[in-house]
């Protein structure tokens, strides 16, 4: 299976794109209005200097526009300088038109006067002139590579606590806005701005749908702030985001992601830019713009600084033009996307399908939208669980239709699938592949048990279930042990889970087998793991939702389900290029359209590891010395070339 990693191709001479969101630190938001050419360059001259190539730039709507038919002239030539700054030093920026939310605030041009930005007409209308307007005016300089519409429309459209704007009039929207800016003459690569913070990805509808914009935009642009109780998980949240924002197929930039340092120690904002930068390259990320450039000690008195104070001190370099952590970390990264020439490397081929049930992003009657944040949360932890059994896994999408080519396809504490799936799925596995599924009751008493048919006959078993009942698991800890070999996995061997869950999800499946032979029995030796032939294939069933148990877990991971899943890749026949035999470091491979291939090895551990993987022949990238060990420092990165 190929795994999304789609370039953005329009501007090869500033790709991949690597930058910063920007606002000056003589103003942020009000910078226009105090535009400093000297501190501009000097800002962006430490950017270039640590390899950054672009920045992404903002359209203050209120000053840029501040009558419906009037454009601020001296403002538009400030912005030219701005750009005229970019293109001194090599640089490009990607220009963002209506800015009325920014860092926690929302600013309307005086003249709004409370209309509806996607159901007025009018409003539309005076969206789009602006957009054609200054797409018109700057779209023949050199430095523009790129448009987004706004920023983060969802929380300016519609407020806290208002219902979602219609899904029908934000797609309208975005056709006017971008149909504005092509029909002004601009050909550079455009997108919304909106964070893809839509159904796709998270589960949310909020009247943004990446499938329905698709016709209009080049890429999508996750911005990635989400916080976590385990950090293993923190460190794959930008990661696994990018993976569920590829259901278009367009490249995806981490459009926005980053840290205030009033909230994070300086040594631990550096390993979170590491690790989401390196982690979202290898989740199919292809462009990485970082909140933001600067921070703004001088501004505490100006909104939205007075009353977010935290926003003064997301930036990678201080109020005096200093790099801090981030930037240092971007500096690495730019440089190691160089050594690999990352624009003409892809992700290699995958033979695991990670199973996305449509039920996270379509309506289907009577699914109450509870049941999304599970799916998400088990999809998200089996995607850990799989980069730590160094096995490269691609999304598979219920609604595009099931993986023809996977040999093994995974459902994560998997409650919810369709009719047709369910039968696609036996079809799948009496040609040969391995079907994985976790049972999962379900978290609320409105929507428990399985809601799909046959679980018997494709798992081989005879369930034991009662009506409106759930089996409760009464031990905070579940220990498998295995019965017969199984994979890498030998009889004897046992494996331990933590569980949590709520009082209809911390349960397990009563069965017996019909046909399925056991596995691995719990400490009751009940059935706890089944194996059941299917034509020239294999359907696996898991009587305990292992997935949805570590996820509701804080500080859990790693835990014992990679040991389970390099077992299934084994069953299965899935080959890894890359292995190391520890589930703190991770290991996976991207190849160079030459042939060359490149690993990459993550660290999860808090102190230095030293590893030998498995696989291939590794080589230090710079000197091209064979490496028999590689040395970790605490949450570190090596890239290496595998000969």
């Amino acid at each position: 299976m190929r795994r999304h990693s789609a370039q953005l191709s329009h501007h090869p001479s500033v790709l991949p794109w690597l930058g910063a969101n920007y606002w000056s630190r003589t103003g942020g938001p009000l910078m226009w209005r105090n535009y400093d050419p000297a501190v501009v360059r000097e800002e962006l001259t430490v950017l270039r200097d640590h390899g950054l190539n672009m920045t992404r730039s903002f359209f203050y709507w209120p000053d840029f526009h501040p009558e419906p038919h009037r454009i601020d002239e001296e403002l538009c030539a400030r912005f030219d300088d701005f750009l005229d700054a970019h293109h001194e030093l090599g640089m490009g920026t990607v220009p963002t038109f209506i800015v009325g939310h920014m860092s926690g605030e929302n600013w309307d041009p005086a003249w709004r006067n409370g209309r509806d930005l996607y159901a007025d007409v009018w409003m539309v209308g005076r969206q789009a002139w602006f957009a054609h307007q200054m797409s018109a005016r700057f779209k023949d300089h050199p430095a523009v590579t790129g448009w987004l519409i706004s920023n983060e429309m969802p929380g300016y459209g519609r407020l806290v606590g208002e219902p979602p704007a219609p899904a029908d009039q934000v797609t309208a929207w975005a056709q006017a806005m971008c149909h504005a800016v092509r029909a002004a003459g601009a050909t550079q690569p455009v997108s919304l701005g909106d964070g893809a913070w839509g159904i796709e990805v998270h589960g949310r509808p909020n009247g943004f749908s990446l499938r329905e914009t698709a016709e209009y935009v080049d890429f999508v642009g996750p911005h990635v702030y989400r916080s976590q109780n385990d950090r293993v998980r923190q460190h794959h949240n930008a990661a696994f985001e990018c993976e569920l924002a590829a259901v278009t197929g367009q490249p995806v930039i981490l459009e926005e992601f980053g840290l205030s340092s009033d909230t994070v120690s300086e040594e631990n904002a550096a390993v979170y830019y590491r690790q989401s930068l390196h982690n979202s390259l290898l989740g199919g990320a292809t462009g990485w713009i970082a909140w933001n450039n600067t921070d703004y000690d001088t501004l505490w008195n100006q909104d939205p600084y007075d009353h977010h104070p935290f926003e003064m001190h997301f930036g990678i370099t201080d109020n005096q033009a200093r790099p801090k952590p981030p930037l240092l970390e971007l500096a690495s990264f730019s440089a190691v996307l160089k050594a690999v020439d990352f624009p003409r490397c892809r992700r290699t081929d995958a033979g695991t399908a990670l199973f996305v049930p449509a039920f996270l992003e379509w309506e289907f009657p009577r699914a109450l939208p509870t049941d999304k944040p599970a799916i998400f949360s088990s999809l998200r932890q089996s995607y850990i669980a799989a980069r730590e059994a160094d096995l490269p896994l691609a999304l598979t999408r219920e609604l595009d239709g099931l993986p023809e080519d996977a040999k093994l396809i995974l459902l994560p504490s998997t409650r919810q699938i369709t009719a047709g799936s369910r039968i696609g799925l036996e079809r799948l596995a009496r040609a040969g592949a391995t079907v994985y599924l976790s049972y999962c009751s379900g978290e609320y008493a409105e929507t428990r048990m399985p809601w799909f048919q046959g679980m018997d006959a494709l798992f081989g078993i005879k369930h034991q279930l009662s009506y409106g009942m759930v089996e409760p698991i009464r031990e905070d800890t579940v220990t498998l042990t295995f019965t017969r070999d199984f994979g890498d996995l030998v009889s004897g061997q046992t494996l331990t889970f933590q569980v949590n869950g709520t009082e209809f999800s911390r349960s397990y499946l009563p069965l017996l087998p019909d046909g399925a032979e056991v596995v691995a029995t719990d400490a009751h030796g009940r059935p706890a793991l089944l194996r059941h032939a299917i034509g020239s294939g294999w359907a696996i069933l898991s009587a305990y939702p292992l997935e949805h148990m570590a996820a509701r877990t804080p500080q859990v991971n790693p835990e014992q389900t990679h040991r389970l899943y390099q077992a299934l890749a084994a069953h299965a026949g899935v080959t890894r290029a890359l292995t190391v035999d520890s589930p703190y470091v991770s290991a996976d491979t991207l190849v160079h359209e030459d042939g060359r291939r490149f690993g990459w090895l993550v660290s999860q551990s808090p102190t230095p590891l030293t590893v030998s993987p498995q696989g291939a022949a590794l080589h230090d990238l710079t000197t091209g010395e064979r490496l028999r060990e590689v040395e970790l420092e605490a949450f570190g990165v090596r890239v290496v070339e595998l000969r």
